[in-house]
């Protein structure tokens, strides 16, 4: 094997592992800037995990960078366990706690937001929900789909982007869905029949019109950018949706080799097949973490919430035990999942 064929192996997994690192890092960057802000001392500001490339320290904080770009962390002064300094996390006010541990989760969403804005931003077009033309090979016409037609849902998931289309008719259990579209400012409802095509074992529809794009403007490119990272953070619920309806298992879950996977197949094809991957992932990681599971800033949030409410935190020993029993489980999670992308790759 050549030295060029090796690198080609080998520069995409680069990428997209460093391009999860950057979402790590965002994440945990939205800790670190909310605990300053708070006055809350930062004992380590870490990127990567395991053991030390090298290490330096400025104003009582350690900032690491460590072997395995794969992680990271922000650790406080009394995050984890009680503290006579004042500047410590635990003694602070429950506004500031909680604006610390949601700031993780908000970067994540904001850096979704961005990397979605740029891609928007390049496009000649600003994409619409209106059909401007039909494939030659045509099957949606003959229930009745027309040219002009402005689709306002799919089988009663309301659509506000070209990318809930897509994901309106992908998640159709067979090959008709139901519409509702604008015709001459008057809604029409449709059962449209499409052709299939198959998957990996799975009948998926294919779409045979083409949507209508318009020029751009500032107005609309701000627009479409905010929809479309609304329309990814609404497919990580409908994710969650079909995992719990036992729509989907668990060897249908990716971890992060099977991402890696993805976004380095993706960095093969084109920028912005990442830059879409790495959006959908940074917003994803961004509201499951906001979920109120153990070990997650979704459960210290919701705890914070409570303190707030009753005046009484809940007994050190109880979360440290609730959380170690939410970690435990969540790496097990992982495991599993690890195994079966693995699987999937030989």
């Amino acid at each position: 094997m050549s030295i060029s064929s090796i690198w080609n192996t080998i520069y995409p997994i680069l990428i997209a592992v460093l391009f999860f690192e950057l979402i790590i890092i965002v994440h945990e960057g939205g800790h670190y800037v909310a605990a300053r802000l708070m006055k809350i001392k930062v004992n380590e500001f870490s990127i990567g995990m395991g053991p030390k490339v090298f290490q330096f320290t400025r104003k009582d904080t350690k900032y690491t960078l460590r072997w395995i770009l794969f992680g990271g962390f922000c650790s406080m002064e009394g995050e984890d366990q009680e503290s006579d300094d004042t500047n410590a996390f635990v003694n602070k006010k429950v506004w500031q706690r909680i604006f610390v541990v949601v700031a993780g989760a908000i970067m994540n969403l904001v850096l979704g937001f961005v990397i979605v804005l740029i891609i928007v931003a390049s496009q000649n077009l600003v994409g619409t929900t209106q059909i401007a033309k039909f494939d030659e090979s045509v099957v949606s016409v003959q229930s009745g789909l027309q040219t002009g037609d402005v689709i306002k849902s799919i089988d009663g998931m309301r659509v506000y982007t070209t990318n809930d289309v897509s994901t309106g008719l992908t998640r159709s259990p067979d090959d008709t869905v139901d519409m509702v579209v604008i015709r001459d400012g008057k809604e029409e409802k449709l059962s449209v029949t499409f052709l299939t095509e198959e998957y990996e074992g799975t009948q998926y529809i294919t779409m045979d019109f083409w949507l209508k794009g318009v020029p751009k403007t500032f107005a609309n490119v701000i627009s479409q950018s905010f929809k479309e990272t609304m329309s990814y953070a609404r497919m990580v619920f409908l994710s969650l949706h079909d995992l719990l309806t036992g729509r989907y298992g668990i060897s249908d879950l990716s971890g992060p080799v099977g991402t890696v996977s993805v976004v380095s197949t993706a960095v093969k094809t084109s920028i912005f097949s990442v830059l879409r991957i790495m959006a959908l992932l940074t917003i994803n990681i961004g509201l499951f973490n906001l979920f109120p599971i153990p070990a997650l800033d979704g459960w210290r949030l919701f705890v914070l919430i409570g303190e707030g409410i009753t005046r009484k935190k809940l007994p050190q020993k109880a979360e440290y035990l609730i959380n170690a029993i939410g970690l435990v489980v969540l790496l097990g999670l992982m495991c599993v999942v690890t195994f079966s992308d693995i699987t999937k790759l030989f």
